[in-house]
């Protein structure tokens, strides 16, 4: 069976950052209707933990619930857009697992790069994001924690670890990655 996408694309105006995941998990997984949505996800725990010290700024693990208006107005002054790499996906097993999901459509890279023109940097979380941004574009995937720059489209690609919590990384490991990116795009 077929999914789409189920989320706009988030482009802030003046977004200099877009980070890209695979794909969101089913949405019996979901906590919210927006990006990273499973709540054992570390995205915005990275994110709380990086830009305000505290990794529960953004999601309180008590009531299993987010901040979705602090999470936009921190995108939003963080200059950060947020979308995945497929459009179109076909799950091979009944899971979120990227190893076990099939690409059937890419996103549209370049139109969601149009739309945010400040935009330079692009950031996977993951391995199976970087290798379809690397069919995209026409280049190697980086290496984990590390930046390709494509100078065809003015673009510096990133590689950061995944934030599943299948991916075997402490918090503050996979945080340390996402600094280095944050610091790179003035961010931090």
């Amino acid at each position: 069976m077929l999914e789409t996408h189920p989320f706009p694309p988030y482009l802030p105006q003046g977004a200099r950052l877009l980070i890209m995941g695979t794909f969101p998990p089913q949405p019996k997984r979901w906590a919210m209707e927006f990006y990273y949505p499973n709540p054992t996800n570390d995205f915005w725990r990275i994110i709380g933990l990086l830009i305000y010290g505290d990794k529960d700024k953004l999601y309180n693990p008590a009531t299993r619930s987010y901040d979705l208006p602090l999470i936009r107005q921190t995108l939003d002054n963080c200059g950060i857009a947020l979308h995945d790499t497929g459009h179109t996906i076909r799950r091979l097993k009944d899971n979120a697992s990227d190893k076990f999901l099939e690409i059937v459509t890419p996103v549209d890279l370049f139109g969601l790069l149009s739309q945010i023109p400040d935009c330079h940097t692009i950031a996977t979380t993951g391995e199976k994001a970087a290798s379809v941004i690397a069919s995209i574009t026409d280049t190697p995937a980086p290496k984990l924690g590390e930046m390709i720059r494509d100078d065809r489209h003015s673009l510096d690609i990133w590689r950061m670890p995944s934030t599943s919590r299948a991916y075997p990384l402490a918090l503050e490991r996979k945080a340390a990655y996402y600094a280095r990116l944050f610091t790179s795009v003035g961010i931090l």
